[in-house]
């Protein structure tokens, strides 16, 4: 028996150590730390204090302490799986969500895009019908009635 909790003292321990070490490197982010964090230090716990440890297992109706650590363990890294999936389907459903509004905005500039290359392409035929000579001005010849408009 106190083999089995040296063993989980020390894979108590090195959970921390791997936890904080990826949180200080960026590889987890703090907030789901946290849970991990959690279990380990439920797990430190357990592991050095005996009398604990046999008031749950004759709680569970066990008569071997380390059994009643080990599920514990499991009940409690089910719990964290439990957290980080309900999390993962959160981010799946923001991420559908920010998918469908990229969509929009894109086929929204993709129209406006369309809508002003058809307003320059009538603006450029507007402007080159104007900008052709009338016949009597190719002449030098000014008609009167365009001295009142051009003046």
């Amino acid at each position: 028996m106190e083999r089995l909790l040296n063993a989980m003292t020390i894979l108590s321990i090195v959970l921390m150590l791997v936890i904080l070490y990826s949180v200080r490197r960026s590889h987890i982010r703090v907030e789901y730390s946290v849970s991990w964090l959690a279990a380990a230090f439920l797990l430190l716990v357990l592991s050095r204090s005996p009398g604990a440890l046999n008031w749950i297992a004759a709680q569970l109706g066990l008569t071997y302490p380390p059994v009643a650590l080990m599920m514990l363990v499991f009940c409690v890294f089910v719990v964290v799986i439990y957290r980080f999936s309900v999390v993962i389907s959160d981010l799946k459903d923001a991420n559908i969500a920010m998918t469908q509004r990229l969509a929009i905005v894109e086929f929204q500039l993709q129209n406006r895009n369309e809508s002003s290359k058809t307003v320059k392409r009538s603006v450029r035929l507007r402007t080159s019908s104007r900008s052709r000579p009338l016949p009597s001005l190719r002449a030098g010849l000014m008609p009167s009635a365009c001295w009142s408009r051009c003046s």
